[in-house]
């Protein structure tokens, strides 16, 4: 069993991107700005809202937080969205999901310029996607890709079971996996919550992409020998006598399932590390684009 270190490889990542910033500042060019929108104090979202402030400090973006209260009306939302997509001092911008109830997400996602979506979730950029073609590709899924190539993992004609259909992680995974290229060229199957006898797929996988959000779903009895497994689930699970008063853990039943799997992504420190990564290789990218 080999751990898929997301940690490590998204380091390498960021101290790539450092080296591509670095050199823009000594040519005296503008260096990548990255905002962020955060409406309401969900935990997890600002947990997860700093540490993209921290990474792009570390490697030397400029980053912008604008931190809205719950209260925050629809039209003041996607009058800020609006605000972000004419400014030209920033290259891209992520509005951070859940948002609360009150506010239509979709119209929001969807009143984000394409060329400033970071995150790959306009309907223009997942279509570009899926026709193969230069786009913004959702962070996620993006970070699975980059952690399959830098470890060699062999994807070609192998079987690769994904579970769960989200358009976050599921779908595009699915559209990437099954296209031409390195870490791809796989048969891809998507599972949810309304497949018949999951199992069935799952023990013939080659490759499994979790993507679920239920704690310790896929157990060992559920998987065969030497199968890959990518767990993309990350669920907060209420423990008392924890410090934080909670512990995180993916939708793969670590301790039972690693001794079966070739390789297997930790819950934390596999995908979600590469998440954050990716988001930065965006904004890059969209800097590249608005020179």
């Amino acid at each position: 069993m080999n751990i898929l270190d997301g940690r490590k490889i998204s380091n390498q990542i960021k101290e790539e991107i450092a080296v591509e910033v670095a050199q823009m500042k000594e040519r005296g060019e503008k260096v990548p700005h990255l905002a962020a929108v955060l409406v309401g104090n969900d935990g997890a979202s600002l947990t997860y809202v700093g540490s993209k402030v921290r990474s792009c400090k570390k490697i030397g973006f400029e980053s912008t937080l604008i931190h809205l209260p719950e209260e925050t009306t629809e039209v003041d939302l996607l009058r800020q969205v609006e605000d972000l997509n004419a400014n030209p001092d920033i290259d891209g911008y992520i509005v951070q999901l859940p948002l609360p109830k009150h506010i239509d997400e979709e119209k929001v996602l969807m009143a984000v310029h394409p060329d400033k979506d970071v995150d790959g979730f306009h309907p223009t950029n997942f279509g570009k996607m899926a026709l193969g073609m230069e786009t913004f590709i959702p962070a996620t899924p993006f970070g699975i890709m980059e952690l399959l190539r830098r470890y060699d993992i062999e994807t070609e004609g192998k079987h690769t079971v994904v579970i769960g259909r989200s358009n976050i992680v599921g779908r595009p995974i699915s559209v990437l996996m099954s296209q031409k290229g390195k870490a791809a060229n796989a048969t891809v199957t998507v599972t949810h919550s309304r497949t018949k006898d999951l199992t069935e797929f799952t023990q013939k996988a080659d490759i499994i992409v979790s993507a679920l959000g239920s704690p310790d779903f896929l157990k060992a009895d559920m998987v065969k020998e030497g199968v890959v497994i990518i767990d993309v689930g990350i669920t907060r699970v209420p423990d008392e006598t924890r410090e934080k008063g909670y512990y995180l853990t993916g939708d793969v039943d670590f301790d039972q399932v690693a001794p079966k799997a070739s390789y297997i992504t930790p819950v934390p420190g596999g995908v979600g590390p590469m998440t954050i990564a990716m988001l930065l290789k965006n904004t890059l990218l969209a800097r590249e684009r608005h020179s």
